[in-house]
């Protein structure tokens, strides 16, 4: 196993590379690129985990010779992990509502309640909502989390699909589809009816094993094996998804994705998917 050190900062100090690599007993010291290392023959240690959250420092145990060409489908969620904002709340705050619906994102996120009962109960705060709003978000608020474009770029490099599903929306999921040349999208619809949020979602709500149900379906579609796709998230919505997925990263997720994912991402931008696998051989 390789034990993959990044951090947002340019350089990890070398008294930190040291020490880590003292843990891991590993053999030798590879720097990626600026803030990303590979400690070679590297086995687990107690400390590791504390050590780095301390010192801020993303790790991962990957197997050696793990390539991302190996990969054919990377599948992400959208709120909060693709993007830096969760839309249905800053929907909600065109209309004066953020706190309100922000409090039962949040408790969907924690997998306190369930997510297509809250999704209903949040949109159902939105009534009567102009749909130009939707727009403003867009236009005004929604942007990419740090390193999305990176990460997209080197994906489509090595010939990978990339699929969005989200228990958000499809007015945005298909903006950021063409603006940013992602493969396939699913996502719920808002009822609009003369111009105005109707308070209810169109179809059944696409929810943590819709996410699961496209996941398996668009892999069996490219005739890939489980091992063979990476599932991001960082909700309780996403846990389903990511079980069926050959690996899976919790990006600045909540505790109870952490727990459960292959690799988290704590500090660094999305690009730290890409630098956890070898681009060449």
């Amino acid at each position: 196993m390789n034990l993959i050190l990044q951090a947002v900062h340019d350089i990890i100090p070398q008294q930190q590379i040291n020490h880590l690599t003292g843990l891991s007993g590993a053999s030798k010291i590879e720097q990626i690129d600026a803030g990303a290392y590979r400690l070679h023959e590297a086995k687990p240690h107690t400390d590791i985990s504390s050590y780095c959250f301390e010192h801020r420092i993303d790790y991962g145990f990957v197997p050696d010779g793990k390539q991302l060409s190996g990969f054919g489908l990377v599948v992400m969620d959208m709120d909060s992990t693709l993007i830096s904002i969760e839309c249905i709340d800053e929907i909600a705050d065109m209309q004066g509502l953020k706190p309100q619906v922000a409090a039962i994102t949040e408790e969907a996120m924690q997998g306190k309640i369930d997510f297509a009962e809250s999704l209903r109960r949040r949109v159902s705060l939105l009534k009567g909502l102009d749909e130009g709003a939707l727009q403003r978000v867009y236009d005004e608020r929604l942007k990419l989390n740090p390193g999305a474009e990176f990460m997209l770029a080197r994906l489509k490099e090595h010939g990978i699909k990339t699929l969005l599903v989200s228990g958000g929306f499809i007015f945005f999921t298909e903006r950021l589809k063409r603006r940013l040349g992602l493969d396939y999208t699913h996502a719920n619809t808002l009822e609009i009816v003369d111009g105005k949020l109707t308070g209810h979602v169109l179809g059944d709500i696409l929810d943590a094993q819709g996410k699961a149900d496209w996941l398996v379906k668009t892999r069996n579609e490219l005739g890939l094996k489980a091992e063979q796709v990476i599932a991001m998230g960082d909700g309780a919505n996403d846990l389903k998804m990511m079980a069926v997925a050959g690996v899976s990263i919790a990006y600045h997720a909540k505790p109870v994705v952490r727990e459960k994912a292959s690799y988290a991402l704590n500090f660094v931008g999305l690009d730290g998917l890409v630098k956890l696998f070898k681009t060449s051989v």
